[in-house]
């Protein structure tokens, strides 16, 4: 194999100069070279992004590879066949979302697609990686119902022998959504369709959707930057600004998610932001997971005091010392249902302190942590809380807090405090407090 070309290496050096250190990306490339490798990921591309940003995909794909892992990659080309049926003067009308089929769009499908897969194979391969366009075999299909929609299919059976066969090769999978009817018709099938039946055939680590707007957006048209599906779910479905191709787009994932293990999870990132989103706690885009529900507790009483110790222990990596269970004066705990991550909130004099944000290093990077942080932000508008001047997850603190004071080995952060005298006496307040773990 060629060595990488300059924009991987590129690609390569931009990722590390984003870190802090290099723990995140050994943390990530260990979980995912832990299992098979035509189980890493799945991912989905769309015509735009083909159209647009043809060079950043191969980029990513071929870093992948570079570091030892190997995607199973589905290709669309919807605007592509637009073009080309307008060109051709072949008029699709769409029922229910679909486009029906006749012969001359099948064959002008056909056309597109082996065009759009050897365009990318051919941009994966100019990086210096091998890879294998797959324009039809993968999926087995049937009519969905041909006298309705023509020749769009309904997937009933994967391959996976091909695909796995490949991916032992040494190449990347590229494959179209078309798929293979009995006797050898072409189906021309609907691309999250095609991506959730070789999703569930394939059970993988992670699903990974490529758009433009590289991620689900908010009210405010800004990316979200994790969905915990137990806790934000209905919540969302019963949102007003959630409607139309969002409100789809969820019950999709939710519909792909239901189908893979926990340990699974959706990305919806842009070809730039690929690499930053699979290996580094921040991401770039949203990611979508299962997710655990988080209780809220207002005493001890309910809390397992064991599972909270452990967790505070393991996420710091530090003993607690005794009596601190004791001395704590709780206002609010907000935890994972696994005791995975979480926030103990307390009272000290007339303010609110978060005493811990805790979260284990496998539940980094899954949005567990951001989806307590916005519920336990949201019900206390002001509250403080220190942490040593040198933890790498100050970056977040950071950008999180409406201020914050170095004292010491320790940097006070606040939110929604905006009276001086009382930043004054609470910082002094907070830096003075004692130590929770044994030296």
């Amino acid at each position: 194999m060629t060595a990488p070309s300059l924009s991987t290496r590129q690609t390569i050096v931009q990722l590390l100069s984003n870190m802090q250190d290099g723990k995140e990306i050994r943390n990530y490339l260990q979980r995912f070279s832990s299992i098979d490798q035509s189980r890493f990921a799945v991912i989905k591309i769309g015509g735009a992004i083909l159209q647009e940003q043809l060079q950043e995909t191969a980029d990513a794909l071929a870093f992948l590879h570079t570091v030892g892992l190997t995607p199973i990659v589905i290709h669309g080309g919807g605007p592509q066949l637009d073009a080309v049926l307008k060109e051709r003067g072949i008029e699709t009308p769409k029922i229910d979302g679909l486009r029906v089929t006749d012969a001359a769009t099948m064959d002008a499908a056909r056309d597109v697609f082996i065009g759009e897969n050897i365009k990318l194979v051919e941009a994966v391969r100019a990086e210096g990686v091998e890879a294998d366009g797959i324009v039809a075999g993968v999926i087995e299909a049937d009519y969905l119902d041909k006298a309705k929609y023509g020749f769009v299919g309904e997937p009933t059976n994967i391959r996976l022998g091909m695909l796995t066969s490949i991916v032992k090769s040494g190449a990347v999978p590229i494959m179209t959504c078309l798929g293979i009817a009995p006797g050898g018709q072409l189906l021309n099938i609907n691309g999250d369709s095609a991506t959730r039946a070789v999703v569930a055939a394939l059970q993988p680590l992670k699903v990974v959707f490529l758009t433009g707007t590289g991620g689900l957006l908010d009210r405010h048209k800004r990316p979200m930057h994790s969905i915990n599906l137990a806790s934000d779910y209905d919540k969302l479905m019963k949102a007003d600004w959630v409607a139309g191709g969002m409100r789809l787009k969820l019950q999709e994932i939710k519909k792909l998610l239901d189908a893979l293990p926990l340990t699974s999870s959706v990305s919806i990132t842009t070809p730039k932001g690929l690499v930053r989103e699979l290996f580094t706690h921040g991401g770039s885009g949203t990611l979508i997971r299962q997710g655990e529900a988080i209780r809220t507790f207002t005493s001890k009483t309910r809390l397992d005091r064991d599972k909270a110790e452990a967790l505070v222990e393991t996420a710091f990596g530090r003993k607690l010392r005794r009596g601190w269970w004791e001395n704590l004066d709780i206002h609010q705990v907000f935890m994972s249902e696994k005791y995975r991550a979480g926030a103990i909130l307390t009272k000290i004099d007339d303010f609110v302190y978060l005493d811990k944000f805790a979260v284990t290093e496998e539940a980094r990077g899954e949005g567990l942590s951001r989806t307590i942080w916005r519920q336990f932000t949201k019900q206390n508008p002001v509250f403080w809380w220190r942490s040593r001047t040198v933890n790498n997850f100050n970056a977040f603190y950071n950008d999180a807090a409406t201020g914050s004071v170095k004292r010491g080995p320790w940097t006070v952060y606040w939110i929604g405090e905006t009276d001086f005298a009382r930043i004054a006496r609470i910082v002094d307040r907070v830096a003075a407090l004692p130590a929770s773990f044994e030296d």
